[in-house]
């Protein structure tokens, strides 16, 4: 498999995998075209698919970590009839490759303890890897690392996303640019949860700072019920109701 590195010289030309079309793929490239110059590296396969890396130096992630000096993985994405052809390794040992190149502590990325969940990387194919945890968030969220500097300490949560709670009542969605579908369900989520009468209040975050002070690990998409960190899994319309228990 060949691969392409998308860069703002390109990227208006260049489909991004993950992206739906229309606005929703504008949105996610115009956040992309912000971030090139603070270090954001995107390669994807040749052939159209699911099959991509995102990259970043972890001072500049939109995330609340501490871990300067290393790199993190916005997203690791294979999926469909990519899978199984070893696309995951090829692209994992680019970032490795890049990051002993620069001069990088390591890598680092989330991931759920003990399983697979949406939006987030396998465990079980960084364990494979030879990442270990770093940090645990209380929410069962776990930062990863993978060091390529010898004796390098280990990054970690932020207390706002190792213990993910807020003094708000009703739900409150923290979400970015980040990620493509964002741009789609949380507008027809704002507009189910109007029609039912259902608190919901949305944090648009826009500039890196405040991602790296969201009370949560994920900052692309951070649901919460009355105070308490629910989800990182992008709500449809239909899932949101179901989660507030209108509908079964």
């Amino acid at each position: 498999m060949n691969y392409i590195r998308v860069t703002k010289e390109n990227i208006d030309k260049e489909h991004i995998c993950c992206a739906m079309s229309g606005k929703q793929s504008l949105a996610k490239k115009e956040w992309m075209k912000q971030r090139f110059d603070e270090g954001l590296v995107f390669y994807r396969s040749e052939e159209r698919g699911k099959c991509f890396i995102e990259y970043i130096p972890a001072e500049n992630a939109w995330v609340p970590i501490e871990a300067d000096g290393w790199f993190y993985i916005n997203c690791l994405w294979v999926s469909g009839s990519m899978k199984g052809h070893g696309y995951s390794n090829d692209l994992l040992e680019e970032c490795i490759r890049d990051a002993k190149m620069q001069g990088r502590k390591g890598i680092c990325i989330l991931c759920a303890e003990g399983r697979k969940r949406e939006f987030l990387a396998d465990p079980k194919f960084l364990n494979h890897k030879g990442f270990k945890v770093a940090d645990i968030s209380d929410c069962g969220i776990n930062l990863m690392y993978l060091p390529v500097e010898k004796d390098a300490q280990p990054p970690k949560f932020r207390e706002c996303a190792k213990h993910p709670t807020i003094e708000k009542t009703g739900f409150v969605l923290y979400y970015t640019d980040q990620c493509p579908y964002t741009y789609y369900w949380v507008s027809r989520v704002q507009q189910v949860a109007k029609e039912h009468g259902i608190m919901f209040k949305v944090i648009h975050i826009m500039d890196k700072e405040s991602a790296q002070n969201v009370p949560a690990p994920v900052t692309t998409y951070a649901l919460f019920q009355n105070g308490k960190f629910l989800t990182q899994s992008i709500q449809s319309d239909k899932k949101f109701l179901a989660l507030a228990g209108i509908l079964e």
